[in-house]
């Protein structure tokens, strides 16, 4: 059964994937970014199954109206994956406020803000997959210039269970999954020349699956997604 499903971050690397994964199978994909032209060309990929939407999930009014296209075209939403997110590498020392609300700002509060506002949309057994990283996770290594990032990366777990129980309720399964490196444009440019172990392909199939089967096995579950560390 075709399902509905919303992907932020879509425009490039592990997003853009995912919506092609899912598009193949025939699912209805919403894919959200803030860079229209990449959104464009995923939709004239697959125009019987992608929508595009470019949005600042950061900005209230941006998110409402994404919310109200949404509803006015389809009945519901079965699947929202949030993977938009920013990555700054800088020591402590030199992070400014600036850089730390930078990242809570794209890595946690754009998940906050679109997951509250769809709530009254989302189908009987809804499930929302939260990307996290590693460098989010409890007891992983952790590396010099990631502060900010960790720490937004790490509250957007504990977000995903505090959701599991508020709105288990309501049918809506919660999970994150905690990616280890992947070999995208956002992570060369935060650390270039790195050798990551898995493609945005491979980790596009993994999502997809998961997004579309995981609810069935797992609620408030932080689940690392890793071979290993960078080099």
């Amino acid at each position: 059964m075709s399902k509905v499903i919303i992907v932020t971050g879509a425009s490039r690397g592990i997003g853009y994937e995912v919506c092609q994964q899912l598009a193949n199978r025939s699912h209805q994909v919403v894919a959200v970014a803030r860079s229209a032209g990449p959104l464009k060309r995923l939709r004239q990929q697959y125009p019987a199954f992608i929508s595009d939407i470019p949005a600042d999930l950061t900005d209230q009014d941006a998110v409402d109206q994404l919310v109200r296209t949404v509803s006015s075209t389809f009945e519901g939403v079965d699947i929202l994956i949030n993977n938009a997110g920013t990555l700054i590498n800088k020591p402590f020392e030199d992070l400014s406020l600036k850089d730390w609300r930078a990242q809570i700002e794209g890595n946690l509060i754009s998940a906050v803000n679109i997951t509250k506002q769809l709530l009254p949309h989302f189908n009987t057994n809804a499930h929302i997959i939260n990307i996290s990283s590693m460098g989010g996770f409890q007891g992983s290594a952790k590396f010099p210039g990631l502060s900010a990032y960790s720490v937004s990366k790490g509250a957007l777990s504990i977000l995903t269970e505090c959701l599991s129980r508020e709105l288990g309720g309501q049918g809506i399964s919660v999970n994150a999954l905690c990616l280890g490196a992947v070999q995208t444009e956002m992570l060369e440019q935060a650390f270039p020349g790195i050798k990551a172990p898995v493609s945005p392909e491979e980790m596009g199939e993994y999502i997809a699956d998961f997004s579309l089967n995981g609810s069935a096995f797992y609620n408030g579950k932080i689940l690392p997604v890793a071979l290993e560390d960078p080099e």
